[in-house]
């Protein structure tokens, strides 16, 4: 969509594991940001900031899932990511921050949630961390929501990029299980580290009416999973 938003730069070189600690790769996002903050406002241009929705952000005692509410992150990365939006609030670029779910699409690195489970069910054992959920969101659905606010003109807002619905992570591996390994059951190892929290999308249903159409609910997930088995484990 490049063509359509010449006056956009969108951000999306940033740290993508939640559980990185290291401060090397913390500071590298941020020398990044910094260079290009500093050419978009030099340039008259808008940035668009990928942050996290993820329990990094709102999974906080506290937390409301709402992007006018405080936030108490839980960990170094949603402390990092906190920290790079208000570097953007305050560079004086005109910006977009999205507070972005667990994304689901081809290519995406081997670390990121459903690689690693896929890669964890084929070799038929699985740690589990009971209790937890994970909002899923196709990444086409994202392209959409994303040129649909630069066509808007949406400026200078938090806005939650999300389907709005916590998938408890057991129903994720029955239906990638189902798909994989039909007739071998993986073995699963429960830890207990639950981290359930909400996600509001009431502002972008508000600011993207089109994403009353692309039916998020319980069962969104599911075809979702399959296009990306679809796409990457069947043709190899």
């Amino acid at each position: 969509m490049a063509d359509r938003h010449p006056d956009a730069v969108v951000f999306a070189a940033g740290v993508s594991s939640v559980s990185a600690v290291g401060d090397g790769d913390f500071a590298r996002e941020a020398e990044l940001l910094y260079s290009v903050l500093r050419s978009c406002v030099a340039h008259g241009r808008r940035i668009v900031y990928f942050s996290t929705s993820s329990s990094s952000m709102y999974g906080g005692q506290g937390s409301t899932g709402r992007e006018r509410d405080p936030v108490y992150p839980t960990n170094p990365y949603g402390r990092h990511k906190l920290a790079l939006e208000g570097v953007v609030t305050a560079s004086g670029a005109d910006h977009l921050l999205l507070r972005l779910s667990h994304t689901i699409g081809v290519g995406q690195p081997p670390h990121q949630l459903l690689p690693a489970l896929v890669r964890q069910i084929a070799a038929g054992h699985i740690q589990v961390f009971r209790g937890a959920h994970r909002d899923l969101i196709d990444v086409a659905d994202v392209v959409t929501i994303v040129d649909s606010l630069l066509k808007s003109c949406v400026v200078n807002e938090v806005v939650n990029v999300a389907t709005g619905v916590g998938v408890p992570v057991e129903e994720v591996l029955d239906h990638v299980e189902s798909r994989l390994r039909p007739d071998r059951p993986v073995v699963r190892e429960y830890v207990d580290r639950p981290n359930r929290h909400e996600v509001s999308i009431e502002k972008l249903r508000r600011l993207v009416p089109a994403v009353d159409g692309m039916r998020f609910g319980p069962d969104y997930f599911r075809p979702v999973i399959d296009r990306y088995l679809e796409s990457t484990v069947v043709q190899s």
